[in-house]
């Protein structure tokens, strides 16, 4: 019993690392499948056969038509809209005033079709080969026809609004009387192509080939035309008011709002007639013996350059006396905020001693207290001569009267004048800070109530 367990699990552990093994191939070979299977396009003709067929508009068709074969069929006004034709074949079928809105067909083939008046407004239609396909009045707004073939195809009158033609070849296509405005044609290749009275207003054109293509009075306002190419293209008429990197090299014609862009093949620049007509032989006039031009501009720069030398010497001197004025007059504002503060202690002596003398002592008292803290917090915030100037007061504050000293007497001023007359001692800040220590301390001792 114990050799037949052991021989099994001998066996059971040596086929554990081929299951290891297999399971991430396993793992890894099942998506691949899966994404094989999903994005492999089916083969032309795998689909349905409608071959030739006549269809009616109220037919309901599947929603899932891939690679399905209309080979010459009939289907006016049928009802495709979002459904599913990638692949399918639809050549010289008949498709007027279709719905094919939101429809996928991409790689479809649609050669010689007849989509006149059909709406196909946002399809899906990469790669599609349209060769010679009808378009004429179709809705195709918002549509995609990145890398498709449309060459030679009719889209005249169709509403062509920011529709995708990236990449896509237009070779003799006609455009005439169309709107596709906003269009995204990055790299199409319209060569030979009609556009005349096109719609191109703000379109995305960049590298896009336009040789030999007619757009005589066609409207490319605001469009992008970086690295387009209109060599041979007729622009007699056409419209390039604000467009970007326009390059009319080799056009054919009188374009509008290109003022300055450079000058078409047909047009030659002209040569003065007194360079024409000169004799070689002929004694040519002295040269001028003025300044030349370089001389002027540096006789010119050298004078720009002292000008503005002296107005920065100007304006360092300004500044200089500036701060030595404001040196100056600080010092003497905290000299005099200093000997306000030992005339108070004095006067505070003197009160304990004699008493408030008048009915206005208290008032005077707290004047002076007032202008102290004022003083005080002004030049605390202090940083120009204006600043200094709330240092006085209105009327200079003045101290209170000493015992004995009549009402009417004016004692001399507190604070000496370090600045103009202002209308208020608050400092810069705009707020009356509260009383130092100092002051609140003198107030208690006399009992003075605010």
């Amino acid at each position: 019993m114990r050799r037949t367990t052991r021989r099994v699990l001998g066996r059971a552990l040596a086929l554990v690392p081929a299951v290891l093994l297999a399971v991430p191939l396993a793992a890894l070979s099942l998506p691949a499948h899966a994404a094989t299977a999903a994005g492999a396009p089916c083969k032309p003709g795998q689909g349905p056969n409608y071959r030739g067929k006549t269809i009616a508009p109220s037919t309901d068709l599947p929603r899932d038509l891939s690679c399905a074969d209309f080979t010459g069929a009939t289907l006016d006004g049928v009802e495709l809209s979002q459904r599913q034709l990638a692949g399918a074949i639809l050549r010289n079928a008949s498709l007027k005033e279709a719905n094919l809105r939101q429809a996928h067909l991409e790689y479809a083939d649609l050669r010689g079709a007849d989509l006149s008046e059909a709406d196909l407004g946002q399809m899906q239609a990469d790669h599609a080969d349209l060769r010679k396909a009808v378009l004429i009045d179709a809705d195709l707004r918002q549509a995609e026809f990145p890398h498709a073939d449309l060459t030679e195809a009719k889209l005249t009158r169709a509403q062509l609004t920011q529709v995708n033609f990236t990449d896509a070849t237009l070779v003799g296509a006609d455009l005439t009387e169309s709107t596709p405005g906003q269009m995204r044609a990055r790299g199409a290749d319209f060569s030979r192509a009609s556009l005349r009275e096109a719609e191109l207003s703000q379109a995305h054109m960049e590298h896009t080939s336009l040789k030999g293509a007619d757009v005589r009075e066609a409207e490319f306002t605001q469009a992008e035309l970086d690295g387009a190419d209109f060599t041979g293209a007729l622009v007699e008429g056409a419209s390039f008011i604000q467009a970007d990197e326009v390059d009319l090299t080799g056009a054919k014609g009188t374009p509008k709002g290109i003022d300055a862009l450079v000058p078409t093949v047909e047009q030659e620049p002209e040569i003065p007639g007194d360079i024409r007509r000169t004799d070689p032989y002929e004694p040519t006039a002295p040269v001028s013996s003025g300044p030349s031009a370089g001389l002027v501009l540096v006789v010119l720069s050298a004078i720009g350059l002292l000008v503005t030398g002296l107005v920065w010497a100007g304006a360092y001197q300004r500044r200089s006396r500036a701060a030595a004025a404001y040196a100056i007059a600080r010092r003497a504002a905290e000299e005099d905020v200093t000997r306000l503060g030992e005339e108070i202690d004095r006067l505070d002596y003197e009160f304990q001693i004699s008493g408030p003398v008048g009915p206005t002592a208290d008032r005077d008292w707290r004047y002076a207290l007032d202008a102290y803290e004022a003083a005080k917090n002004a030049l605390a915030h202090a940083r120009s001569m204006e600043h200094l100037s709330v240092l006085r007061g209105p009327g200079r504050r003045r101290r209170p009267r000493r015992p004995g000293e009549p009402a009417g007497q004016g004692p001399p001023p507190l604070i000496g004048a370090a600045g103009r007359r202002r209308q208020d001692p608050t400092p810069p800040t705009g707020t009356r800070t509260a009383r130092s220590h100092f002051a609140t301390g003198r107030i208690a001792r006399r009992g003075i109530t605010r």
